[in-house]
């Protein structure tokens, strides 16, 4: 159990609030300026605590909703608990974290891929397809890979941007992973040039699928 209140952690995280931080965060779709090492900090504090994290995840804000998906517990959440938190989020970090600590991490995962993976909204689309990388990475038996690809060729270039980031993740760890559609991956990656122009920073690897796959490949992942 909690020792402190949800108002109090409020509280704490707001006074952690850094106003320039905010300024650069907003422009990337987070609602919030706290340094996240010491919102960790906070949640080492509280520790592991699903009742409190929906307590927080129930105030609708997104500092408090950041420390909840740190402190839940993914095994205590059902399916639809899960559905309703992705589609309450308000913040591309929260999104980011629900899907990588929570969602991941589910025994209902399968379960939300499948949901979210033919849903009407695109950021229920762009979480199915990162569960889905991680069935090609770890689990692909089963998969329609050429279906993935089939799809990821139709639909990638127009995709909302949350989504085809999170497709075209999907279609490097296919190339990545699985040397029999190699070939095929390069090609519609090199066809579709989606993210070709990205930014990237010296000694990183680039998100364009095809210098993404020759990278790992490379080195052997």
């Amino acid at each position: 159990m909690a020792t402190i209140t949800a108002a109090d952690a409020l509280a704490e995280l707001a006074a952690l609030e850094d106003p320039k931080a905010r300024a650069v965060n907003e422009r990337h779709g987070d609602a919030h300026g706290i340094n996240l090492s010491k919102m960790r900090a906070v949640a080492k504090r509280i520790g592991m605590d699903t009742d409190f994290a929906r307590e927080l995840w129930a105030t609708d804000d997104v500092p408090g909703q950041l420390l909840a998906l740190l402190i839940a517990k993914p095994r205590d959440l059902s399916a639809d608990e899960v559905d309703r938190m992705l589609r309450s989020t308000r913040s591309a970090k929260a999104h980011d974290w629900l899907v990588n600590y929570i969602a991941k991490k589910s025994p209902h995962a399968e379960e939300l891929r499948l949901r979210w993976f033919e849903d009407a909204d695109a950021d229920a689309r762009a979480a199915g397809w990162s569960l889905t990388t991680v069935r090609v990475v770890k689990k692909p038996d089963g998969l329609d890979l050429d279906g993935l690809l089939d799809r990821i060729e139709r639909e990638l270039v127009d995709a909302p941007a949350r989504e085809q980031w999170a497709m075209n993740e999907t279609l490097a760890n296919i190339g990545i992973q699985h040397p029999a559609l190699r070939e095929r991956a390069l090609d519609i990656g090199n066809r579709l040039q989606v993210l070709a122009d990205y930014p990237t920073p010296p000694n990183c690897t680039s998100p364009f699928a095809p210098a993404w796959i020759a990278e790992m490949v490379r080195r052997g992942a």
